[in-house]
Parts: C-alpha cells; structure tokens; sequence
C-alpha cells in the first residue's frame, strides 16, 4: 500500500522539520510511514495519487490573498501544486486534509472565496462541530466543542458549493469543512503540541501575527490549554485512509 505524505509549504527549514514531526506525532507514524515532500522547492509530482494514498498539508507564512504581484516564484509553485491536489482529492482520486493555509488554496480553486475579514489572534481558539461534524467520520468521535490553535491573517469566506461544514467559531465561521468524501480542510491547526507552538511562534515572532512583545503573554496561554481533541482528527486521517 502506498503511505502517506506530508506536503510542506513553509520556506522556513526549521520551522518546516518541526512541523512535520508534529503531524507524525499526532498521526503516530513512523518516518516509513510519513513521507516528506517540500513543495517550496519541488512541485507535487505528476503522480502523486498513485505515490500516496493520502497527503497532510501543513501551514505558510504565505496567503492566497497576498497581492499576485507580491507573490514569490516559491508561493506560485506551492499554490499551483496545492490546488492540483484540492482537485485530486475532490475527485476521490487521494485523500487529502488541508491546514490553515492549505484550506485557503482548496477553497479558492474549488469555487469558494478566501478573504481577510475572518482573522484569528495567535493562541487557542474555541471550535464547535456542527449537526454534520457530530456525524462525520473524522470528527464524529471529538468533544461537541474543544480548544485547538490558531494564527492566520485569512479565512473563508464562502465554502466551495458542494461542501459540507463541520466545524466553526465565533471568530472564523468556517474552521473546518469537508468536501465528497476524501478531502477535508482546517483553518485550525490540529498537529502541534502546546509546546511546538509556543516554538513556531518563535520563529514567526516579528511576522505580524502577534506584536513580538506579546511573545510570552500568548505562550503561557497557549501551554495552560487543553489540547485533547485537534490531534485525534489527524490519527483519524491516518487510520481510515
């Protein structure tokens, strides 16, 4: 059976290694388990729905709604390549789940709008499943409402047409969505710990998501959560795709 893959968006090295072990953790994968492939500088290959059963994406310093003039030759590869797997998964030719800036690339190219009305402050965040998240395969067995992370400068704000809503939030209504039955998408982020956060947050500290000297003000927050039921989602994606 071909693995599972995760796809890197991050142009960071570090903050890309870290991430991925989060969604190895999480998944309870080992590295013959959990591929890696660096979309920052290799596009996703011709034949990625027969190489991988199923792919994670992580998330960017990058948005889809950035100025087309802003954008690097690295933010176009990633996003071209992101938007061929939305419309794989969409398909049903490979299972997909899109994270934070993943979802923004998969809701535009399938139809829905990306915009920046909906941010989120750095930290955790309150998610709700809807009537259809309680009956999902994926987030059925979750909390009705549970705690999970955030930090983004975008959100949906249309879903594609055919898709279903599974979770929202006061903040960000869409934060999480499914499309047929092999694609799904987080605004939230469910791989990290409170502890590998806390470090990604270190890297993108004078990135404008939160101003620097707030640093140690959002960490305690963001350590002092309880992060129960993000990570069951993704071990969920492991073990039915």
């Amino acid at each position: 059976m071909t693995r599972l893959v995760y796809l890197c968006a991050r142009p960071q090295a570090g903050a890309a290694a870290a991430e991925y072990e989060s969604f190895r953790g999480a998944m309870q994968l080992d590295e013959h388990e959990l591929e890696r492939w660096d979309l920052v500088h290799d596009e996703l290959p011709a034949d990625f729905a027969g190489r991988w059963r199923g792919a994670v994406v992580g998330g960017s310093p990058f948005n889809v709604t950035d100025p087309e003039s802003a954008k690097t030759d690295a933010q176009f590869r990633v996003e071209a390549s992101l938007a061929r797997l939305a419309e794989g998964a969409a398909s049903g030719a490979i299972a997909a789940l899109f994270t934070c800036y993943g979802i923004g690339v998969a809701t535009r190219k399938l139809g829905g709008e990306v915009t920046r009305a909906y941010p989120e402050d750095t930290g955790p965040t309150r998610v709700a499943l809807t009537a259809e998240g309680r009956s999902d395969p994926l987030f059925g067995g979750l909390a009705d409402a549970f705690t999970a992370l955030t930090a983004h400068k975008e959100g949906t704000g249309r879903m594609p047409a055919s898709a279903t809503l599974l979770a929202t939030g006061d903040v960000c209504p869409v934060q999480a969505y499914r499309m047929g039955d092999r694609l799904y998408a987080t605004q939230f982020h469910p791989e990290p710990t409170a502890q590998a956060f806390t470090e990604r947050m270190a890297v993108y500290r004078d990135d404008g998501y939160f101003a620097a000297n707030d640093y140690d003000r959002i960490a305690a927050l963001v350590l002092s959560a309880s992060l129960t039921e993000p990570a069951r989602i993704l071990r969920a994606f492991a073990t039915a795709f």
